[in-house]
């Protein structure tokens, strides 16, 4: 029987929740204050914890760090509300397994539950043994029709077949993973193991055992001898996911295996020979990190044979629809429903929202509205506030004829509709200014003159 720990200052929402795990097979404790949770996990055998991201003496990030300094096998489910979802996505890069918005509906927080557990399973299912070749990822994960998705599908074929190292670069959520594991599935290592690692989510004190393997009594806790990643990769594909948040020892011990293609467990003495192909992603620039000295030059310059980049969604909206149904069906499946379809206008709501968590925000919203929906189609009603309250997409149907004269000349039109873009773009920015800028690639001092030009007061 699994042991799940739920941390939340309330009462009410702990005792339902735990009622409602109980019934389902769950061994449920439940505390208000994350230290003692922290105690749980020294003594007992915890398998997940639900945690509220707002707590007493710990946000959900800082919970989680401590939880994975104690046992990084240890699956975190965020619980947060609408406001603070950018926050819970960020907690998702740092090793949460995912995050599930107030209110809580039962299907959904179970169904995360056993994904989670699931994964857990997965990863603590005998390391030694080399895994099988994965089942094709189209039931997972699709390539969009857009023609950024188009190039990084021919820039997957083109590359796969080779050794070549492969930096897979974007913004959080848009699926590097999936290309990481597009790249084995159709390279000559296909039947070997594929092995990926997220270097943001283990601690600084647990890097070195988790990419080199460890001996026994080699530091405390260490019970057993370990195979590290590399040597559990070995033949075959190994994944860095984040590798810009590897602090600078790590970075040299990788530097040698790199070079030399042997690793040395921690605490150990000998060398033991690897054969690895290596795929990174990383959110960030690396030349810029270089720059800034946070990351070594040479480790770059050896990961970086071949760059793919995977452009975020709101810059391949033509995708947002067929991703959309993609999750429709995923989420059916997931939650045994058998929802239809989109209401027109909220398919305008998806596509006019500016996706700052990608596909795994698309995805879990998809989830949600689903669980939601009692009819055949998905409603403004089941979309969260920041979506069903968008404005759509702007289109104009300006009368220019007006008794035989023109009424408004084409610099009036022009002006209109820029000022109409600047404007849904702050709202969809929260009135950020920086970010705005950015995303109608100006200058801020641009901005500025144009919010000036147009009259428009925030």
């Amino acid at each position: 029987m699994e042991k799940i720990v739920i941390v939340d200052d309330d009462k009410d929402i702990s005792t339902v929740l735990k009622r409602f795990l109980v019934k389902n097979g769950f061994d449920v404790l439940t505390t208000d204050v994350g230290d003692q949770a922290l105690e749980w996990i020294k003594k007992d055998k915890i398998d997940l914890v639900i945690c509220d991201f707002e707590l007493k003496n710990y946000n959900g990030i800082e919970l989680l760090q401590k939880i994975k300094i104690l046992n990084h096998q240890i699956q975190v489910i965020i619980v947060t509300k609408y406001s603070s979802v950018n926050v819970a996505m960020d907690a998702v890069k740092k090793g949460v397994f995912d995050y599930v918005i107030k209110p809580l509906y039962p299907d959904e927080i179970l169904s995360t539950i056993q994904q989670a557990l699931k994964e857990r399973s997965e990863k603590m299912a005998d390391e030694n043994k080399p895994k099988k070749r994965p089942k094709s990822l189209s039931s997972d994960y699709i390539i969009g029709s857009s023609y950024q998705s188009q190039m990084v599908q021919k820039h997957i074929n083109l590359i796969a077949p080779t050794d070549m190292s492969v930096i897979i670069a974007g913004e959080t959520g848009t699926g590097k993973e999936y290309v990481a594991k597009s790249i084995h599935e159709k390279s000559n290592r296909a039947d070997k193991p594929f092995v990926a690692i997220d270097c943001g989510a283990i601690p600084q004190e647990l890097a070195g055992s988790e990419l080199f393997g460890h001996v026994k009594g080699a530091f405390t806790g260490a019970i057993a001898d370990k195979k590290g990643c590399f040597e559990r990769a070995h033949e075959g594909t190994l994944f860095l996911d984040e590798i810009g948040n590897l602090d600078y020892t790590n970075q040299v011990q990788l530097l040698r295996v790199l070079q030399e293609q042997t690793v040395r467990k921690v605490g150990g003495v000998k060398d033991i020979s690897v054969n690895v192909r290596i795929l990174t992603a990383t959110n960030e620039d690396l030349k810029k990190a270089v720059k800034a000295g946070k990351f070594r030059e040479d480790i770059f310059h050896r990961i970086n044979e071949f760059k793919i980049e995977v452009v975020p969604l709101r810059d391949r909206l033509e995708d947002i629809e067929t991703f959309a149904f993609h999750f429709l069906k995923m989420a059916n499946k997931q939650l045994k429903k058998k929802v239809a379809g989109f209401e027109e206008e909220v398919m305008l709501k998806i596509q006019a929202y500016h996706w700052p968590g990608n596909l795994r925000e698309l995805r879990n919203i998809i989830k949600r509205a689903v669980l939601m929906t009692q009819g055949e189609l998905i409603g403004l009603s089941a979309l969260p506030v920041e979506i069903s309250q968008l404005e759509n997409k702007v289109t104009y149907s300006i009368p220019l004829i007006s008794e035989g004269h023109v009424s408004i000349g084409l610099k009036e039109i022009g002006e209109n509709a820029e000022r109409e873009a600047i404007i849904e773009v702050l709202k969809h920015t929260d009135y950020n200014k920086t970010k705005t800028a950015e995303m109608l690639q100006i200058d801020r001092k641009t901005l500025y003159n144009k919010m000036k030009a147009f009259d428009i007061k925030i």
